[in-house]
C-alpha cells in the first residue's frame, strides 16, 4: 500500500481522495491550526505537523516520517499563483523558484518519492516570469532534475461527477514513464434538454440540488455542527457521501439582517445582488444608509439548482444563495458540493473576521482558516480520487 505525506494539506481533500483509492496517509504538514485539527481528526493515524514547512530543516522533516511513516507519494498545493512571499532583493518574484514551491521540491529530494503531485489554478498555465519563461515549464524542469518524469493537465471537476464547475491544474510527477498519466471522463452534464452527443455514453453529473437536497432544511440562523438525518437521501450521489455517517456535522446556517434575507427573496435562480431592486442593495461603508454605486456579480448569487454550482472558493460563506431558501450555503452544503462524505467533520469556527481586518489589526493570532475556508480550498475528494485510481493502473500498488 502506497504512503501519502500530503504538504499543505489543508482540511485533507487531496489526501481523502487518494484514500478512498486505496493508499495510505502517514502525514500532513500543514500551518493553520484549525485546518490541521480537521486534518487528524479525520486521519487519526496520521502524523500530523502543525508548522511553517520553511521552519523545518530536513533532519527534522526526516525524523517525523522515518520508517511506516516514510512517503511513497508527496501531495501538495503550494500557493504558487501569487509569488508574493518573494522579497525585492531575492529576484523575480513571478518564478515558481522563489516561492513555496520550493519547499514542494524539498520535499522530493529528502524523501524522493515515486509520485509527486501538485495542485493549483489553471491560470499558472499562462504565467510567466520576468525572464518571459512560462513557470509550468520552470516547474517541470525543476521537477525533472530530481529525476521524474513530468506531465500536467487541466481537469474539470464535473467530468469527474462533482457537482461542481471547478478546473484545477494538476501536475503530476512520477520516476517511472506514465502512459496515461491522467484519468479520462467518467461523466459529462448537460442543461435541460441540451445534450452533449460526444460525451452522452457517460454518466450524468450531480446537480447541486443531487447534493443538498437531503439536507435538513434551514432559514437564515438556523442549525447546529451536529443533528440528525430528518429525510432519506433521493440521489445516488446523497447515498455515496452520506456511507459511514449516522449524523450530519457543520450544518448550520449564518444569520442575516432582516434587510438581508428581503433581498435573497427578491433573487431567481442565476440573480446577483446587481440584479435585486435598488432600495435594496448594499450600503456603502460608513455612509448611514446611502445604497451604493458599485455592485459586485460574483457575490450573493441564487445558484439554480437543475445545474452544477458554480465554483466554491474560500470566502463561498459569501457567494452563493441557497437555491430555495433565503440564505446562504452551510460549511456542510459546501463540502456536499465539494464532494465530502458526510463523515467527514471540519473543526474551527464556521466563519471568521475578515484576514485583511486581522492584519490591519494585528490580530494575527487570531487568523487562522474557518470552515468554510478550508472547505473551499480543498481538491474535491472524488476528483483526487479519480486521479489516484488512474495512477493505480499506471504504476501498480
Amino acid at each position: 500500500m502506497l504512503r501519502i505525506l500530503d504538504s499543505f494539506a489543508g482540511a485533507g481533500g487531496f489526501s481523502l481522495g487518494f484514500e478512498n483509492a486505496g493508499f495510505k496517509v502517514v502525514g500532513a504538514i500543514e500551518i493553520d491550526k484549525w485546518a490541521a485539527e480537521t486534518f487528524a481528526f479525520n486521519h487519526p493515524d496520521s502524523k500530523v505537523i502543525v508548522d511553517n514547512i520553511e521552519s523545518l530543516t530536513d533532519k527534522k522533516l526526516e525524523k517525523y516520517f522515518l520508517g511506516d511513516k516514510y512517503p511513497d507519494v508527496i501531495l501538495g498545493g503550494p500557493p504558487c499563483q501569487g509569488f508574493s512571499i518573494c522579497k525585492k532583493e531575492a529576484g523575480d518574484p513571478k518564478d515558481p523558484r522563489n516561492s513555496l514551491f520550493n519547499e514542494f521540491l524539498r520535499l522530493g529530494r529528502i524523501f524522493s518519492p515515486s509520485l509527486m503531485v501538485l495542485e493549483n489554478v489553471p491560470n499558472l498555465i499562462k504565467a510567466k516570469t520576468v525572464k518571459n519563461e512560462l513557470v509550468i515549464e520552470v516547474i517541470e524542469k525543476e521537477l525533472e532534475s530530481l529525476g521524474y518524469n513530468v506531465y500536467h493537465d487541466i481537469l474539470e471537476a464535473t467530468q469527474f461527477g462533482v457537482p461542481q464547475i471547478r478546473k484545477r491544474l494538476f501536475v503530476i510527477a512520477s520516476k517511472h514513464g506514465l502512459e496515461k498519466p491522467f484519468p479520462e471522463p467518467t461523466h459529462s452534464y448537460f442543461f435541460l434538454d441540451t445534450l452533449d452527443l460526444f460525451l452522452s455514453d457517460l454518466g450524468q453529473c450531480p446537480t447541486l440540488w443531487d447534493a443538498i437536497s437531503d439536507l435538513p432544511e434551514l432559514e437564515a440562523g438556523e442549525g447546529k455542527e451536529e443533528q440528525e438525518y430528518a429525510k432519506k437521501p433521493d440521489s445516488e450521489y446523497q447515498i455515496k457521501l452520506r456511507e459511514r455517517s449516522k449524523k450530519i456535522f457543520n450544518h448550520k446556517a449564518m444569520k442575516h439582517s432582516r434587510r438581508m434575507v428581503e433581498r435573497f427573496s427578491s433573487m431567481r435562480w442565476g440573480d446577483s445582488v446587481s440584479d435585486v431592486p435598488i432600495h435594496l442593495r448594499p450600503y456603502e461603508r460608513n455612509s448611514n444608509g446611502k445604497i451604493s454605486s458599485k455592485t459586485y456579480d460574483q457575490n450573493n448569487r441564487r445558484m439554480h439548482p437543475d445545474k452544477p454550482c458554480h465554483t466554491i472558493p474560500a470566502s463561498f460563506y459569501a457567494n452563493f444563495v441557497h437555491p430555495y431558501k433565503n440564505r446562504n450555503f452551510t460549511a456542510r452544503e459546501g463540502a456536499r458540493i465539494q464532494s465530502f462524505p458526510d463523515r467527514y467533520v471540519f473543526k474551527g469556527k464556521p466563519t471568521v473576521v475578515s484576514h485583511k481586518l486581522l492584519s490591519r489589526e494585528g490580530r494575527l493570532n487570531e487568523k487562522h482558516l474557518c470552515q468554510y475556508n478550508q472547505i473551499g480550498n480543498a481538491v474535491p475528494p472524488i476528483l483526487a480520487e479519480a486521479i489516484a485510481r488512474n495512477l493505480i493502473t499506471q504504476i501498480g500498488g
